[in-house]
Order: C-alpha cells, then structure tokens, then sequence
C-alpha cells in the first residue's frame, strides 16, 4: 500500500504523520510521531557515564549520565559479558553506554554497553560478532546474499564487527552495504575519540532527531512523497538525503495552501481521538483503552451491533477490535503488559480467527510483540515493547484533582464526610448546634448538592459556591 509522509513543524513541536492511501480520496493514519524541544528523545544517544553505584543483589548498576537521574544498566548489558556485575563495574570507573530505553514514569532510562550504530541499510554492532539479516527479510536467496554481502564489506576493511541489515537492505548491491558499512565504522571511530578526550559525565554522540529518523527508518520505496510545511525541515530533509540516499530528494516537497497540513489530508481529525479512553469501530461496537505505567486493559463491547446471530455478532465485533487493538497500541505507542478482554466466543474456530486477526494487524508494528495463548479466562495477554513514553504520558500529565485516577469523590460521599467533621467538631468543642454559625465553601457542584439536601445537616449552614475549590474538597468554618 502506497503511503505519504506529512510533517508539520512550528517552533514548539514537530509532529509527523505516515498516512496509508487507502483508495483516491481517503487517507488513513498509519504511524504518528510528535518532537517537542524540551522533550526530546535520548534513546540511541551515547554517553561517557560514570558508575555511581553496583548492585550486586540485583546484578546491576546505575550509571550517572548526565542528565539529572541515573540510568540503570543490567547485567545482561555489560561488556565484556559476565555473571557478576561486581566483577567487571565498580563505583567511579568511566564507562561507555548507550540508551535504550528513555525515561518512562518513576523509572530512569535504561542502557547498554553493548553499542549499535543504526544506518539506513545496516546496523552496525562494534561488540559483537553476530551477522543477521532483519526477519521481515523471508525470501531465502536474498538473506543469503545480504550476509554474503556484509562479511565481505567487514572482512575488506578487516572489521571483527558485527552488523544486521535492516528490511530497507532487501534490494540493495553489495557496494550500497559496503558503502554504509565505511560509513559506520567511521562514526564510531568519531565516537571513540569523543570517549577518549571527554570528562564523565558527558554525551559523545546524539542520535538524528525526529524528522532524520523518520526519513532513515520510514522513507521506504512504497513512501510517495514527504511533505512540509516548513522550509527548514524540507531543507534539513534535503541534506541528509544527500548523504544517505540522494535518489530519496525527489519526493521531498514543500507544502505551501494556507489549510494546515494535517486539516487539509484528514489527518487532525484522526489524532482528536487518540488521548480518548473510548474508539468506536466501525460497525458500531467500541473499544476502551485504560493505560497505567506499566499495564493497558482493553475491554471491547458490541455496543448497538447487530449481526445475523450472536456468535456472528461477537466474532465480527471482535475481529475489527483486534484491527484497532494493534492500531491503536502503534499510533498511541503503548508498551508492557496489554490484557485484552474480547467479547467471549463460544466457538474456538471463532477464537482462533480473532487471534490470527490480531496477529496479522500486528505485522506492520515495528516493537517487538510477543502474543500468549488465550487464558482461562478468555482474555488475550500480549507484551509490546516501547523505548520511549507513551503518546499519553508525553502530552498530558497526572490530574491535579483525581491524582490521576480518573475519580473524585462523589457529591454524597463529600456531604456525609462533612456532616461526620461536623459532629466531631461539635462534639470536641462541646458545643450545641444552635449556638454556632457554619459556613462550606464547595465546588459549584457539589454545592448544588448541599443546597438541595441543606435540611440533613447538624448545623444550620451558610453554602457558599467557590469554583477553585477542586469538586472532592471542602473548607468549613465555625463562628
């Protein structure tokens, strides 16, 4: 399916948009990605860290970066490889190591010593002697001759590197692999001087930015066009183009109609809906989407649909849930342990068509995704795996009110904690209703509440409407 890529940039944000061409007229996003200044991405970043402290109960340590909290390294990604991280780290050694995972909730960033350097055709592993080719490679003969063509490219250069060429490799001659591969070992040469003469803490190399990555890792053969609204983009798009893969300027364009980018392909009405806890699916049925740190619930529900007969109305519901699922995790870039809770299905050939369903929507998903069997319980259980936070996460932040629950106390629940303060009050002071004056200030609300059922208070009280006062809280004042 052909796509186009859209990006829009202000100086506050840089948002991307792939979009599939779906038929003529429609387009359909397919991948969204947004860059904030004072938010940007570290993964892939390489720092000359130093070790601020080991943990041998846990096998591991953490690593001062640079950035203001420390990023956790674990066993598994220490080099030279080793069964104690005691044996090979100690507190105050300069090390170096590259983020993998960015900073998501109360966790730090997560590192390796194990270094990669990712072009657009192969990935470059300087301590590993592994050669691979990508799994979305199937066709045998092409493997083969992808493997052939990057151990002559290291053995020529008497490189003892490893190094996995990406799915953009598929069509590539061996000069294009062993072009890139040069291209590789020099950065990281650049990067080990930068190692050798910096002063821990402190960054060596910063991986491309937001607008660089999408062009290296989506700019494909089926992309039609990239286009901007921003001239400094399409410049900066142009120059590293010319340096990766000059064939790729052509395509490259300027937008320039006064209707926003996003307005004028359809694209902003899709991202209304992707900070929304419920997605309708286009029978009639809806999914909700209930996200935390580290756990996504989804529960899908037929809602009004009707099929020929239950079992077809489920199957149907949830097989087009299974398409959003997938869509919806890539888009909002939900990642951890995702419970899937499908309508249930009596049938198990209906079970099994919901679950190839979702395995199959979840091909174009570039993390890694591992699908478990169908529990006990009917639900799906699936890990994805993300290096940065969720679209959630990143553009909202926890309610002030609910704290990040999604509640607050309800009106009632707030009336019978002030009439028990009340009494309390009245009892500790030993005072009798008559002899005192009560004020409440309340949410508008709430207020309207204590109105209505002012006759079931202790006291004879004053209700006052205050609209900064959060809908769970209240003041009250004796006199």
């Amino acid at each position: 399916m052909k796509k186009e890529i859209l990006i829009s940039s202000t100086p506050l944000e840089t948002r991307v948009a792939i979009v599939a061409l779906a038929d003529s007229s429609k387009s359909r996003l397919c991948d969204y990605f947004v860059d904030r200044p004072n938010r940007q991405n570290i993964v892939g970043n390489i720092y000359k860290g130093r070790v601020a402290n080991v943990i041998p109960g846990l096998n591991s340590a953490f690593i001062n970066i640079g950035i203001g909290r420390n990023a956790y390294l674990q066993v598994d990604d220490v080099v030279p490889q080793t069964k104690k991280i005691q044996s090979v780290l100690k507190p105050g050694a300069d090390i170096l190591v590259q983020v993998t995972k960015d900073a998501i909730g109360t966790k730090g960033p997560k590192i390796t010593m194990d270094i990669s350097l990712t072009g657009r055709l192969c990935v470059l592993m300087p301590f590993s002697d592994k050669i691979g080719v990508s799994k979305n490679i199937e066709d045998k003969p092409i493997r083969a001759k992808l493997k052939d063509a990057i151990s002559k490219a290291l053995a020529s250069k008497k490189l003892g590197y490893g190094a996995i060429a990406r799915t953009e490799a598929e069509d590539s001659s061996g000069d294009e692999i062993a072009s890139e591969i040069k291209y590789l070992d020099k950065l990281w040469n650049v990067i080990k001087n930068k190692y050798e003469q910096a002063k821990a803490p402190k960054m060596v190399y910063g991986d491309l930015d937001a607008v660089e990555q999408v062009i290296r890792d989506y700019f494909t053969d089926d992309v039609e066009v990239l286009l901007t609204d921003s001239e400094d983009v399409h410049r900066q798009a142009l120059e590293y183009v010319e340096d990766i893969s000059p064939d790729l300027a052509g395509r490259i364009k300027i937008y320039k109609n006064r209707t926003p980018i996003f307005a004028a392909f359809d694209v902003e009405k899709e991202l209304e809906g992707l900070l929304q806890a419920k997605v309708k699916l286009p029978s009639g049925g809806y999914i909700i989407i209930q996200e935390a740190e580290s756990l996504c619930a989804i529960d899908v529900n037929s809602g009004k649909f009707l099929g020929s007969s239950l079992e077809d109305t489920v199957t149907r519901t949830n097989i087009e849930a299974a398409h959003e699922v997938a869509k919806q995790l890539r888009l909002r870039n939900i990642g951890g342990i995702i419970v899937i809770d499908f309508i249930d299905m009596k049938n198990r050939q209906n079970q099994r068509k919901v679950v190839d369903a979702l395995r199959d929507a979840m091909k174009t998903d570039r993390a890694k995704i591992k699908i478990f069997p169908v529990t006990n319980l009917g639900l799906i259980e699936l890990s994805r795996s993300r290096k940065s936070s969720s679209l959630r996460s990143f553009m909202g932040e926890v309610c002030g009110v609910c704290g990040g629950s999604g509640m607050v106390p309800s009106r009632q629940t707030v009336f019978i904690k002030v009439v028990s303060e009340i009494e309390e009050l009245l009892t500790r002071r030993r005072i009798m209703p008559e002899d005192v004056k009560v004020k409440i200030r309340l949410n508008p609300e709430v207020a309207e509440y204590f109105i209505e059922n002012k006759d079931k208070l202790p006291v004879a009280a004053l209700i006052h409407k205050d609209a900064a006062i959060p809908p769970g809280e209240y003041n009250i004042i004796l006199e």
